[in-house]
């Protein structure tokens, strides 16, 4: 029994999935970006590692016979995947809220000049990483002239409605810390982030979202380089808070690998932790019956998300 499930047990706590309420679909590793902090180790060499259109075409049905209210596209880039726009156009059709979790330099691609015409008119909400304010550490954590080309996105995103309250195009921002540390409050950090970006560059926005790097793949590799990686492990156990349990996004959210196999989320994906009962669960043979009363697989890495304010990939858990 590993450390996290014996806390739960130690707290009388049966983590168990309830309605599937998210489908979160990672269409692959293939990225612009090489991110210090990236748990999927995604990076411009990992064309192989992309969903094809098989897979992506089993997982509008899996929305056909789930019926989620959310379908939340991640990568990787999401956007380089082939099969990314279908996904969005057939979830549209459904009524079915749609999420792109977006690098924002990608926008600035080539190839990719329609890239924010076609997200606005589905109305798909962007959460888009933008580690700080601060140049120097959004470079530091996603590479040298990562912070101009995200500013730049920014402001076409601005330009198209996006981060405008009236306008119904959802623009919220991520937060990851680029140290090895627990993210600060998320209310107040989300103010000075509103301050500086509109002050400083007149960009707006909705939300923003602290997330826990997870001690995991290439942050894993990162953290050890530095000697840090016992420590951080360390913090994320000590300060386990029980009151993020009911709020986290395993319990409501089916996670989906680009070759269909189905986890409990994206990092237990990334940790070959998958989902099985006598068969592995892919797109093309998981029944709803298979997820009814269904056992959320753990490890150590889970602490992670219930660190503090817990975490999520809608933000903290608790404010």
């Amino acid at each position: 029994m590993n450390r996290f499930q014996s806390k739960l047990m130690e707290h009388k706590y049966n983590l168990k999935k309830t309605s599937i309420e998210v489908l979160q679909v990672n269409v692959g590793k293939l990225c612009n970006l090489t991110c210090s902090h990236c748990h999927v180790e995604a990076g411009p060499t990992k064309i192989r590692q992309n969903m094809d259109e098989r897979t992506a075409q089993a997982v509008v049905g899996l929305i056909d016979k789930l019926r989620p209210r959310t379908l939340d596209l991640t990568g990787g880039a999401p956007e380089m995947n082939p099969n990314f726009r279908y996904l969005v156009a057939e979830a549209y059709k459904r009524n079915v809220y749609i999420i792109d979790r977006c690098n924002l330099t990608i926008l600035l691609e080539k190839g990719m000049e329609d890239l924010g015409d076609f997200l606005a008119r589905h109305q798909v909400e962007i959460i888009a990483s933008l580690p700080c304010y601060s140049k120097d550490n959004v470079d530091k954590q996603r590479g040298i002239g990562t912070f101009v080309k995200s500013i730049e996105a920014l402001q076409k995103l601005n330009s198209l409605g996006y981060g405008n309250p009236d306008s119904g195009l959802i623009l919220n921002l991520v937060y990851n810390p680029v140290g090895a540390h627990l993210p600060p409050a998320q209310e107040k950090l989300e103010k000075d982030y509103k301050e500086r970006l509109k002050d400083d560059l007149g960009i707006v926005f909705n939300r923003l979202y602290t997330i826990t790097n997870m001690p995991i793949t290439r942050y894993a590799k990162y953290l050890k380089a530095f000697n840090q990686l016992e420590s951080y492990t360390e913090l994320l156990t000590n300060n386990f808070n029980p009151q993020t349990l009911d709020g986290l996004m395993c319990r409501n959210t089916l996670n989906i690998s680009w070759d269909g196999q189905l986890y409990d989320c994206d990092f237990n994906q990334m940790l070959g932790l998958g989902m099985r009962n006598g068969k592995t669960f892919t797109v093309f043979n998981v029944s709803k019956k298979d997820l009814e009363n269904w056992n959320v697989l753990t490890a150590d890495h889970c602490f992670g998300c219930t660190a503090g304010c817990g975490s999520s990939c809608q933000g903290a858990l608790k404010l």
